[in-house]
C-alpha cells in the first residue's frame, strides 16, 4: 500500500449529536400506495413483511434472492447515499462482528464519527445501526425506513429483501448523519451480499471456514471463492492468516479481480501471545507494524485467543486508512480497544449462578468458544444450553459439543423458524457421542433446569445461535427489571 501523505485528523462530525438533519426526499412519481407509516412501530412491521433469508429455511443462492441490481437500483432511488460515504467492509465466516466492534471502537477513540451497521440483533432491530455506540433513535429508525420503502415502491419489478432494506436504511441514515467513516459488515457470502454494493475503501477479511455450506459450497475453497466476489478492482484487501487453500483462493481473485491483498503475519508484521497479570488476568496482547504504524503489545479487549487475530486484523485496517489521512495514535487505539463492547460473544449475564452467552454458530466458533472458557473462566463442571438452527452442521457442531460440555441441555431458539428441534437435537448428540442429554422445551426451562444442577463453581453457558444468546440476554435484563421493580 502507499505511504500516508498528509495525516490530518478529520474533524468528527457533530451531526449525529444534534437533532436529525433535513433528508433527502424519495422519488414521488409513480409511487404506488404505501401502507401508511408514522412511527417505528409501523416502520418495523412493512420491514418484517419483507422477504428475510435470516429466517427462511429453504433458500436458493442465486442472483434472484440475492440481488445487486436490485440493491442498486434501490440505492439510486434514495440518491446513493453510499457514494458520499468513506467505508471499510468486513466479510469472512467468523470474527466479523468482533472486528467490527474493534475496529468501530478505536476510530471512535481517534476523533473519529464511526457508524457501525452490523447483523444479526441479539434483542433490538436498532443494534444493528449505530453511530460511536449510540443506537438509532426511534424517529430516526422510521424516518430512514420509510424513505426506504417509499423509494422501493417507486422500483420497477420485484422489491427489496429484508437485508437489502435495512443495509439501505443504514447507509442512508449514516450518509444524512455525516459520519467520518463507516464500518460495514457483510451478512452472507460476499459475491451477492447486499453490502457489496458498495466501493469501500478497504475490505477486511476474517477467517474463513465451513458454515452455510448449502448455500456457499461444501469446502473451504468454494467458500473463499463466494467470500472474494466482495473484491473490487484497486481495493486493497487485508486477510487475517488462512488455511492453505483459502490462500490460494483468495489471491487468484484478488489477481483477478485487479485488487491487492496481503495478509497478517506473512505480508504484515504481525504477532500475540497469551498472558495472565493480576490487572487483566488471562488476555491475550498483539503487535502490528507497517512503515506506518507500530503497535505494541496491546491488550486484546475480547476473550479468547482467536480474537487476536481479529484484533490483529483491525489494527491492520486502521494502518491501512492511514493512506487516506486517518489517524491512529497508538494511545488513542489502546484506549479504543478497552473501550469494545460486544454482546453475546463469551458475555456473562447472571453471576450466581454464573451463566455466559455465545452466538457461536459453527464448528471451528463452537472450538474457539470452549477453548476460550477453559483459558479465562475456572470451573468444576460446565453445562451447555445448546440450540442451532437445521441448517447448520449440526453432526460436527454436536461433536465439538460432546467434547467440551459436562452436561447438555438442548432447547429450541423461540424467534428462530430456522431452529431444529430439541428431540432431533439430543437424538443425534445420542447417536454420535452416546452420551446423555436433556431436553427442554423452552429456553427458560432449560435455564431453571441448568441452575438446578450447578454448584457454586460451575458455568452454564448458552449457545449454538445468536438467536438463542439473545433470548438468554433478555430473559436475565427483564429478570432484574422486574426485580428492581419489586423492590
Amino acid at each position: 500500500m502507499p505511504a500516508s501523505s498528509t495525516k490530518k485528523k478529520t474533524k468528527r462530525s457533530t451531526a449525529a449529536k444534534s437533532s436529525p438533519t433535513k433528508r433527502r426526499s424519495a422519488p414521488a412519481k409513480s409511487t404506488p400506495k404505501l401502507p401508511p407509516i408514522t412511527n417505528y412501530t409501523t416502520a418495523t412491521k412493512w420491514l418484517f413483511d419483507l422477504a428475510d433469508h435470516e429466517k427462511q429455511r429453504l433458500v436458493k443462492y442465486d442472483d434472484k434472492s440475492f440481488n445487486l441490481n436490485r440493491m442498486r437500483k434501490l440505492l439510486k432511488q434514495l440518491g446513493d447515499p453510499q457514494d458520499q460515504l468513506k467505508c471499510v467492509q468486513i466479510v469472512g465466516t467468523k470474527g466479523k462482528g468482533s472486528t467490527c466492534a474493534m475496529l468501530a471502537s478505536t476510530l471512535d477513540a481517534c476523533g473519529y464519527t464511526v457508524g457501525l451497521f452490523t447483523s444479526p440483533h441479539l434483542i433490538d432491530l436498532r443494534e444493528r445501526i449505530t453511530i460511536n455506540g449510540s443506537l438509532i433513535s426511534y424517529p430516526d429508525a422510521a424516518d430512514v425506513i420509510k424513505q426506504v420503502a417509499t423509494a422501493s415502491a417507486a422500483m420497477r419489478g420485484e422489491g427489496p429483501t429484508f437485508f437489502e432494506a435495512l443495509t439501505a436504511a443504514a447507509l442512508l441514515y449514516f450518509a444524512d448523519q455525516a459520519v467520518d467513516i463507516a464500518v460495514l459488515e457483510t451478512g452472507l457470502g460476499g459475491r451477492l451480499d447486499s453490502v457489496s454494493a458498495i466501493t469501500p475503501l478497504l475490505i477486511g477479511m476474517t477467517q474463513i471456514s465451513l458454515d452455510h455450506t448449502h448455500l456457499l459450497g461444501d469446502t473451504v475453497q468454494e467458500i473463499a471463492a463466494e467470500k472474494a466476489g466482495a473484491f473490487k478492482p484497486d481495493v486493497p484487501v487485508i486477510s487475517v492468516q488462512q488455511e492453505k487453500p483459502v490462500v490460494q483462493v483468495l489471491k487468484e481473485k484478488a489477481e483477478e479481480t485487479g485488487c491487492p491483498i496481503q495478509f497478517t503475519g506473512p505480508d504484515i508484521d504481525f504477532s500475540y501471545r497469551f498472558e495472565a497479570n493480576r490487572e487483566l488476568g488471562p488476555h491475550t496482547r498483539v503487535c502490528l507494524t507497517t512503515p506506518r504504524s507500530k503497535y505494541e503489545h496491546l491488550a486484546v479487549p475480547l476473550k479468547g485467543e482467536h480474537q487476536a487475530l481479529n484484533c490483529g486484523l483491525a489494527l491492520a485496517l486502521l494502518d491501512g486508512l492511514k493512506q487516506f489521512d486517518f489517524v491512529a495514535e497508538e494511545g488513542d487505539v489502546m484506549r479504543g480497544l478497552a473501550q469494545t463492547e460486544l454482546h453475546g460473544r463469551l458475555e456473562q449475564v447472571h453471576d450466581t449462578p454464573r451463566v455466559l452467552i455465545d452466538g457461536a454458530h459453527n464448528p471451528a466458533s463452537l472450538q474457539g468458544l470452549i477453548k476460550s472458557l477453559g483459558a479465562h473462566y475456572q470451573y468444576d463442571s460446565l453445562v451447555m444450553i445448546f440450540g442451532c438452527a437445521a441448517d447448520k452442521q449440526v453432526d460436527a457442531m454436536l461433536k465439538q459439543v460432546s467434547l467440551g460440555a459436562d452436561k447438555v441441555i438442548f432447547t429450541k431458539a423461540r424467534t428462530s423458524p430456522r431452529a431444529l428441534e430439541a428431540d432431533d437435537l439430543m437424538r443425534k448428540f445420542g447417536d454420535l457421542s452416546g452420551k446423555m442429554a436433556q431436553k427442554c422445551t423452552t429456553l427458560e426451562q432449560a435455564l431453571r433446569t441448568a441452575a438446578r444442577a450447578v454448584s457454586r463453581e460451575d458455568l452454564i453457558i448458552v449457545t449454538g445461535s445468536f438467536y438463542l444468546a439473545g433470548e438468554a440476554r433478555k430473559f436475565f435484563i427483564d429478570a432484574k427489571a422486574k426485580q428492581a421493580k419489586a423492590s
